[in-house]
């Protein structure tokens, strides 16, 4: 069996996207080496899931995915891969659990017309997909602020490998930016991205002409045919989606 087709553990998948932003201290607990050990090494044991769970802001999401499609695992492989990348189980949550979802953990932060804009989102057809979060509720509830590089490092991007070099991968990416008014994924151009620290990464099998998944400069996963499709999908619907009320 090959690397590319041996399966990955949702809590494993979890750590590949979750590395980078727990190591720039946006998000989860305090114990990125640890993380980056499980993640690296390829193991999933019981110490585990305590560390995944302290990243409340994604658990929710995935609860609420789980719960919807009757799955009881939150960090069940199908789950997290709707979360992060997309796939069929986003089409299971009704919009009323989402709305219901988003009223639950941000009904008493926010107010007014931000309130009514957030929560309306889930009427307007958003899925609990990262991209929603990125585009339309993280910048509205003051985590990280509502920069274009913020939202374009903060959402998971697609790039097209074309060169190894050393710890980084040069890839060709398209940017979120504004125009006319409107966010849209710009024209694709040559990147670097991170891909080890200390000589190590979650994705080393990476080549020129790969699909590969990005998160905060770091390359999470090398993504076939299906999960690129599914990752430009659910971005550029989310993207209509935020427009909408830009």
């Amino acid at each position: 069996m090959t690397l590319s087709t041996v399966p990955l553990e949702g809590t494993l998948r979890f750590i590949r996207y979750a590395f980078m932003p727990n190591r720039l201290r946006y998000c989860g607990g305090d114990d990125n080496r640890t993380l980056f050990e499980y993640g690296t090494e390829g193991v999933s044991d019981g110490g585990l899931q305590p560390l995944l769970r302290q990243f409340s802001g994604a658990l929710s999401y995935l609860q609420l995915i789980a719960r919807a499609n009757n799955l009881a695992d939150a960090f069940d492989a199908r789950v997290v891969e709707a979360y992060w990348i997309g796939n069929e189980l986003l089409e299971g949550v009704e919009v009323r659990q989402l709305y219901d979802a988003l009223l639950e953990r941000f009904g008493k932060q926010l107010t007014g017309r931000t309130r009514d804009l957030v929560l309306g989102k889930a009427p307007a057809g958003a899925h609990p997909h990262h991209s929603f979060h990125v585009l339309d509720v993280h910048s509205r509830v003051g985590e990280l602020g509502n920069t274009l590089r913020t939202l374009d490092d903060c959402r998971v991007s697609l790039g097209r490998v074309l060169s190894v070099d050393a710890a980084e991968l040069v890839v060709e990416r398209q940017p979120v930016s504004m125009r006319m008014g409107k966010l849209v994924l710009d024209e694709a151009r040559t990147e670097r991205v991170l891909r080890q620290v200390d000589g190590r990464g979650f994705a080393e099998e990476a080549t020129p002409g790969d699909w590969v998944s990005i998160h905060w400069g770091w390359l999470c996963e090398v993504l076939d045919d299906r999960q690129r499709r599914n990752l430009e999908r659910y971005t550029r619907y989310h993207l209509a989606i935020a427009n909408q009320t830009i």
